[in-house]
């Protein structure tokens, strides 16, 4: 049956508290869609959904039900050969599915996907957003400028104000999953690298350390360490990875940007540049995970250290927020090679960083320029 009036919708984070047998059903945007086949060479789907909370991925199986409910019409649909389940991607879909236990660990089978009415159910209302307030992330980021001196300070207006950088930059997603995958996620993971970045390199003074660090230096490679991203991912509305940034990646896309961005500019000194662009293609701090080279000088260690913290302390968060009553442990997870322990109530709900009013920009209308790009980009 498909019609789905009466059943009771939760929303992605409601999903992963669930247990083993629990049914569900839940709206959101596609951000993936893969047909692949099985041992027996059967095809069946993954999917992954995204609504205003988070994402989960499933499977859905060859005995799966696919249903056309856009309108008042209610039709079988083969996604082997249906137009609008070719195109899935960025879609707004429901899905009905149930918990399963597969290796110890609890995932998800989806066992119907309905096609719904696109224009009562847009995709970019399913789209999750950064948490935080935009104009206290964008007053931060113009914060940092202003404690640059020149030619940095310069440079940094040149990238955000006249190459209008930031219009993109406000919104756009610092991943396409497992952290800051969403709508003003760029923006945010990179003033909070930057505040950390510089809290490390400002308890490093010369007094108690005879490192001599450039502070600017370490201000301007963490905001723009991840400048690549702009090229790599896309909003389409979900978060999503670019052809550019599948065959090249964001550090080598971030690397030549900031080099054409330089010679434009044409008022740093060629060491000065040279140091900025190693902060760029050294961030992720090994080759195993992508840098073309280690870093090499401190503010290149301050960076990727500040970098890693940030990635990491995201994902605790995201998992240690899923936990459920008396529960201390998250699911294993693979890419990181452990589980995350609640050793105790440290989620707070207030803003990640503080915005000083007095700061020039503050008030020069580039936080209400956010909607609008929000909308555009979306």
């Amino acid at each position: 049956m498909a019609d789905q009036k009466g059943k009771r919708r939760i929303t992605t984070s409601e999903v992963k508290k669930l247990q083993k047998d629990a049914t569900f059903y839940v709206l959101g945007v596609v951000t993936r869609f893969v047909q692949r086949k099985d041992k027996n060479d059967n095809p069946f789907w993954e999917i992954a959904l995204m609504d205003n909370e988070g994402a989960i991925d499933g499977k859905v199986w060859g005995n799966s039900e696919w249903w056309n409910i856009n309108g008042s019409s209610q039709r079988k649909m083969n996604p082997t050969s249906d137009e609008e389940l070719k195109k899935l991607e960025g879609k707004t879909v429901g899905i009905q599915g149930k918990i399963v236990e597969f290796r110890d660990q609890n995932q998800c089978n989806f066992s119907a996907v309905y096609y719904v009415d696109q224009e009562k159910y847009p995709p970019h209302d399913f789209v999750r957003k950064s948490p935080f307030e935009p104009d206290v992330l964008i007053n931060s980021l113009f914060s940092f400028i202003e404690e640059c001196k020149e030619p940095m300070r310069g440079f940094l207006k040149y990238v955000f104000i006249e190459k209008n950088l930031r219009k993109d930059f406000i919104v756009w997603p610092a991943a396409v999953s497992m952290h800051h995958a969403y709508v003003g996620g760029l923006l945010e993971h990179s003033v909070l690298v930057t505040r950390s970045a510089l809290s490390i390199a400002r308890g490093y003074t010369p007094d108690i350390s005879n490192l001599n660090i450039d502070l600017d230096l370490v201000i301007a490679g963490a905001l723009l360490h991840d400048i690549g991203k702009l090229e790599a991912y896309k909003l389409s509305p979900a978060p999503n990875m670019t052809t550019l940034g599948s065959t090249v990646d964001h550090i080598v896309c971030g690397y030549h940007t900031l080099m054409k961005l330089l010679a434009e500019y044409g008022k740093l000194d060629e060491r000065t540049a040279m140091a900025l662009g190693h902060i760029i293609v050294s961030h992720h701090g090994s080759r195993e995970f992508g840098s073309p080279v280690l870093p090499e000088t401190p503010e290149a260690f301050i960076v990727a250290a500040a970098d890693d913290l940030d990635f990491k302390l995201f994902v605790w968060r995201d998992q240690v927020s899923q936990l459920d009553g008396d529960k201390e442990f998250s699911e294993f997870l693979a890419p990181l090679q452990r589980r995350f322990w609640k050793s105790h109530d440290v989620l707070k709900k207030s803003p990640p960083v503080s915005a000083d009013p007095d700061r020039e920009f503050a008030n020069a209308g580039i936080a209400s320029a956010f909607a609008a790009a929000q909308k555009d980009a979306l």
